[in-house]
């Protein structure tokens, strides 16, 4: 018997959006939220009032509004009203955070994983999530990210870093921690994050790629991410970005799995210099300028700037979010992502807007978090 995710209480329909809208965009004037969600002022204040006596709302103060002139009452959650739990699973460690109602981080603590096996990592979890609780109003819920295949009811399908198939990694949890737990593909939980709080919030469609082990894409149309029962397989990874390219393990040429990923770069470069070179110092001498280096983070840049201007040419983004921890590459070659670009763009399209950012694994958990409000807020999760 799974434990189940608590409501929030603003229920469904109008009275709900007026909820979120809030908690997403907050705080807002009351003409604003009217605005937004194409509601009559009357409308508005009889949807909220019940919202403000319930609490899930509140009167936050006074702003000036630039278009009239006068102070106009803003609405508002109480962030700190609720605390969640977001993990990123690896390979060897657990890394937590706690966040209030809004996502924003309010603590962060890691575990080294003493073995795979799926209970002792759910040991882990569940000890985590103890230290990440200790002297805080009670936890909601727990939300985890996983790179793999994760289906709707938290069992991991597949997950080959880990050598998972089929495990109840929420049931898992739940029956140590106590807590509810939603467990997710990490990428659609890093979407998640941007798309409610983070820079694809209130935008109609936005992509996510995330650089480092593995590639990744997300997309957001019309409010909703798109995933079916294969996300979390790393299509994208078998982009082809370059003809000459070298292979990867299945024996693709010159796809962005094969030329993007931190152990790509790294190899390329070490097989270049005829000495090892770890990810982050095959950046360092490709900002010393050392040639070889120079060339393959260029020539990788170049690749990534072809797989952005493919995102952009089929998806339309209004925005596209640079992500994960192989994410300096968009630093050290920008004037390559940039050419390969335009090289793969119409010359009369607008520039992509991107948002680059810090490619630490605080971000990962934050996603993992968002998941856990969602079901929380939403009420998403079945019941079992």
């Amino acid at each position: 018997m799974r434990i189940t995710t608590p409501r929030w209480a603003p229920g469904t329909g109008a009275t709900r959006a007026v909820a979120l809208e809030v908690l997403i965009h907050g705080p807002l004037s009351r003409s604003e939220v009217a605005r937004r969600l194409d509601l009559s002022p009357g409308s508005l204040t009889r949807l909220s009032t019940p919202l403000l006596d319930m609490g899930v709302l509140v009167d936050a103060g006074e702003q000036i509004d630039g278009k009239v002139g006068r102070p106009v009452q803003l609405l508002d959650i109480v962030p700190g009203s609720k605390r969640f739990i977001g993990m990123k699973l690896t390979a060897d460690t657990v890394l937590g955070v706690t966040t209030d109602l809004r996502g924003n981080v309010l603590a962060s603590q890691s575990r080294d994983l003493p073995a795979r096996q799926p209970e002792r990592v759910a040991d882990t979890i569940a000890e985590l999530a103890t230290a990440l609780s200790a002297g805080t109003p009670e936890v909601t819920a727990i939300g985890v990210g996983i790179g793999g295949l994760v289906d709707e009811h938290g069992f991991v399908r597949s997950a080959p870093f880990l050598e998972w198939s089929d495990v109840p990694l929420g049931q898992l949890i739940e029956a140590r921690a106590g807590i509810p737990a939603i467990v997710a593909n990490d990428l659609a939980a890093y979407t998640e994050y941007e798309h409610w709080f983070g820079a694809g919030s209130g935008l109609d469609r936005f992509a996510v790629v995330t650089l480092g082990a593995g590639i990744g894409f997300g997309l957001v149309i019309h409010d909703e991410i798109v995933t079916n029962d294969e996300y979390g397989i790393g299509l994208i990874g078998h982009w082809p970005l370059d003809p000459f390219g070298p292979v990867c393990s299945e024996g693709h040429r010159g796809c962005a799995k094969a030329v993007l990923t931190d152990t790509a770069i790294s190899l390329a470069v070490s097989q270049a210099i005829g000495r090892p070179t770890s990810y982050a110092e095959a950046l360092d001498l490709a900002m010393a300028e050392e040639p070889a280096a120079r060339r393959v983070v260029d020539d990788a840049g170049r690749s990534l700037g072809r797989l952005l201007a493919a995102i952009a040419n089929l998806t339309l983004p209004e925005r596209v979010v640079i992500g994960g921890e192989g994410v300096r590459l968009a630093e050290v070659a920008a004037e390559a992502i940039a050419e390969g670009v335009r090289s793969h763009r119409d010359a009369r399209t607008r520039p992509i807007p991107l948002t680059i950012r810090s490619g630490e694994n605080i971000e990962w958990c934050r996603g993992a978090a968002v998941v856990a409000i969602q079901a929380f807020v939403l009420g998403s999760r079945d019941e079992d």
